[in-house]
């Protein structure tokens, strides 16, 4: 079943429930639907009692009755819209924006985050954006992406050309994307280069993972910037330069090599170090300008929780 497609969900009456309005009941069958959301799809015939659409919330139920629920897919927007929502800019001309992207923000419009991403935000900023890049309504300008939970560098284009310029040198590995990372544990060398093959897991397919064979190459360079311990478990911030751009890839290595990162809920951190989010951070970024070649160089200043945590592991001693 596609993402596109309608659920379906069955239920049967239990005893306790007799005599118990239609949408009450199925409130406590299924508590993933909230009362308000049952009921709209009670309206709108998407609840059939024993095989017949059943119109009203108030209808008792008795023991025994089966209850089915068609639950609609989401509604795909066909553009994003502009919000007016504040962005922290570090740099920006009539060719590209560069933002301090804040972790809990999704970068462009996808199910379950149709609103309230950096692109909402930035065609709130400049709404003609969207009819410049009419070929890509959901993700117009997007050169690269960094996860939900990961806050700093995010590059957005602002014209055709700019995108295909833009792309064109992180395909080429022009672009030098270095990285923080807290993360559990030390590691068992200071620093060194991760090479491996990354790919989806073969069991669970929302997560991706280092591969013997028919992965992706990903190249990660790694340096030990402090160590310690943070609420009694041991702990480490690394400096991390990407080569690759695969999907997880920081957090993917950094678990390969015993080392996942702090809050890390699918990779394993947030059971070895606890964390408000997944502690990771673009924190710098060299390119090329798309329109005359000459270096560029931002910083993105650390959020507040990562400062926080960062802080709690002692600097390293002076040579």
């Amino acid at each position: 079943m596609s993402q596109h497609d309608p659920e379906t969900r069955l239920f049967k009456v239990m005893e306790a429930f007799n005599g118990e309005r239609l949408d009450i009941c199925l409130v406590e069958l299924d508590r993933s639907i909230s009362r308000s959301r049952l009921q709209k799809l009670i309206k709108d015939g998407n609840v059939k009692v024993d095989g017949a659409p059943c119109l009203t919330s108030k209808f008792q139920v008795k023991p025994g009755m089966r209850i089915e629920v068609t639950i609609p897919p989401p509604e795909v927007p066909e553009y994003a819209e502009g919000e007016k929502i504040p962005l922290k800019v570090l740099f920006e001309d009539d060719w590209m924006i560069v933002i301090n992207k804040p972790a809990g923000m999704v970068v462009h419009p996808a199910a379950g985050n149709w609103t309230g991403t950096v692109v909402n935000a930035i065609l709130g900023r400049e709404p003609d954006l969207a009819e410049d890049f009419d070929d890509a309504p959901l993700r117009p300008g997007i050169v690269h992406r960094l996860d939900k939970d990961t806050s700093g560098c995010l590059v957005v284009a602002k014209t055709p050309e700019s995108l295909t310029r833009l792309s064109a040198e992180f395909a080429k590995r022009n672009v030098a994307k270095t990285y923080l990372a807290i993360a559990a544990g030390w590691p068992k060398k200071q620093d060194g280069v991760i090479k491996t093959l990354i790919g989806r897991h073969p069991i669970d397919r929302k997560r991706m993972a280092v591969l013997k064979s028919r992965g992706r190459e990903a190249i990660s360079l790694y340096e030990t910037l402090r160590q310690g311990e943070i609420d009694g478990q041991r702990a480490s911030l690394f400096e991390v330069r990407i080569l690759t751009g695969r999907t997880h890839q920081i957090r993917v290595h950094l678990a390969h090599i015993g080392n996942p990162v702090a809050g890390d809920s699918v990779y394993g951190g947030a059971k070895r170090l606890p964390a408000p989010r997944q502690m990771l951070h673009a924190w710098k970024l060299e390119m090329p300008h798309p329109a005359d070649g000459r270096l560029l160089k931002f910083r993105a200043p650390f959020p507040t929780d990562f400062r926080s945590m960062m802080n709690k592991l002692p600097l390293p001693e002076a040579p």
